[in-house]
């Protein structure tokens, strides 16, 4: 004669539920166990809340941390004054023009890096003075925007594939797109 044999515990079959599945010759019967001790659930809903409430807790008190060398996706700091905007263009302006150094000493990694960090913080500088301009100043600055912003891009593609001639006449179109958009603001 086959001796009883328990399924294993499951979603279905939780290990303190006061039904449970046994399985003899075959058949499955459900048997009645005792249900848990109110004492221990009582206990495992207290444990369980406070490990919820520490994650969450975790959660939010968990500081923004800086991308490393990423695309930052921010298009507008939230606390950003349109004075303050304006006031940071022209560092952020030097900051990626100083890519040269870089480009002329073939330091590709180098120019990749400076030249993102440097232009995400310019293109929200950027980003926040066009929001302040009037509805109809918006769509000719938001096209040169699009310009400056696309050759960063390409400047970037260039420097990963180490394309000089590549990576020249993208600082060129920066520059450029820049004396433009400048004059604009």
């Amino acid at each position: 004669m086959m001796a009883l044999r328990p399924i294993l515990v499951s979603k279905y079959n939780p290990p303190y539920s006061s039904q449970t599945l046994i399985t003899c010759h075959g058949k499955p019967r459900i048997q009645y166990f005792k249900e848990m001790p109110q004492k221990t659930l009582v206990q495992s809903n207290i444990n369980r809340r406070i490990g919820i409430i520490a994650a969450m807790a975790s959660l939010l008190l968990i500081k923004e941390e800086n991308t490393a060398y990423g695309l930052d996706l921010r298009m507008v700091a939230p606390e950003q004054t349109l004075e303050e905007a304006e006031n940071g263009v022209q560092n952020h302006v030097k900051a990626l023009l100083q890519v040269k150094d870089l480009i002329e000493s073939k330091s590709w990694r180098e120019a990749q890096k400076e030249s993102r960090k440097s232009s995400s913080l310019l293109k929200q500088d950027i980003y926040t003075i066009i929001q302040g301009k009037p509805g109809s100043e918006r769509p000719q600055l938001r096209k040169l925007y699009s310009n400056l912003f696309n050759n960063v891009t390409k400047l970037d593609y260039a420097a990963r594939d180490e394309d000089a001639s590549s990576v020249w006449q993208c600082y060129e179109n920066i520059v450029l797109a820049l004396n433009d958009i400048l004059s604009k603001l």
